[in-house]
């Protein structure tokens, strides 16, 4: 039998080729969902595929996706899956290459494993908890600022600056994708990544991803994600998020970043 991350990388690789045959067919018109996020049937075709082959695998875990199984359900089991099937949708219908698949793996509450693949660059991110994280098998690691290159990422979504004033004193980049911006942290591209209104399948893998790396991850105010709680409808639950490089500037970003 395959083990968990056997699977899940065979699995992102089995629906990231999927959703490439959408994207090249260039006619992923999207919907709107209720709470304005965007909603293409690649998003659902993926999800699908997800959580039938998840089933298959293993019978008795709990599924928790953007697209198929948003509520916690009222039942315990060791073992969550939480799906993002297609991370970047606007990006996604639009043409544009930064999207992915991410699929985390908890066990009694705690993160295990996340694995996150974007298919237009061939990039499979995998992180194992206490085993470090990996680019296409190779080992990443967060960079703090480098006093002799000033020219430093601070990587954000696009509703940061409807929500917060915002005062990072490093070039911005908007990448479309909560997953790719937080790996960006955990690679070494970015040394902070701010995220507004994130879901919970936004994050879990790329949560993961940068503490494996070395870097640090919280919610903006200090909430807590895991474990999830039964019933909760997780469509509904934000969960602004910081991501740094270092512990100094996770204490600066919060200086720089406010409410409006």
């Amino acid at each position: 039998m395959e083990t968990p991350l056997q699977f899940a990388t065979r699995l992102v690789s089995q629906a990231g080729l999927l959703l490439l045959d959408y994207f090249n067919q260039q006619s992923n018109r999207p919907q709107i969902k209720p709470d304005q996020s965007l909603v293409t049937e690649a998003d659902l075709a993926s999800d699908r595929l997800i959580a039938r082959s998840i089933q298959e695998y293993e019978p008795e875990a709990i599924i928790l996706s953007e697209e198929l199984a948003a509520i916690y359900p009222d039942r315990t089991a060791d073992s969550l899956w939480v799906v993002d099937p297609l991370d970047g949708t606007t990006n996604f219908s639009l043409g544009l290459q930064h999207w992915g698949v991410s699929i985390a793996w908890l066990v009694d509450g705690i993160l295990e494993m996340g694995v996150i693949y974007f298919p237009v660059f061939n990039e499979m991110y995998v992180a194992y908890r206490r085993k470090g994280a990996y680019l296409n098998g190779a080992p990443i690691q967060v960079k703090a600022p480098d006093p002799q290159f000033p020219a430093s990422f601070f990587s954000c979504c696009s509703r940061t600056y409807q929500d917060y004033y915002v005062r990072v004193p490093y070039k911005t980049r908007i990448l479309g994708s909560a997953t790719y911006s937080l790996c960006s942290v955990a690679r070494g591209v970015s040394i902070l990544s701010f995220e507004a209104r994130p879901k919970i399948w936004d994050l879990a893998a790329g949560w993961l991803m940068v503490q494996e790396a070395g870097g640090i991850i919280e919610t903006f105010d200090k909430r807590p994600i895991f474990p999830p709680f039964a019933g909760l409808d997780y469509s509904l639950q934000n969960y602004p998020c910081l991501a740094a490089a270092t512990p100094a500037l996770m204490n600066k970003a919060r200086s720089w970043i406010q409410p409006i």
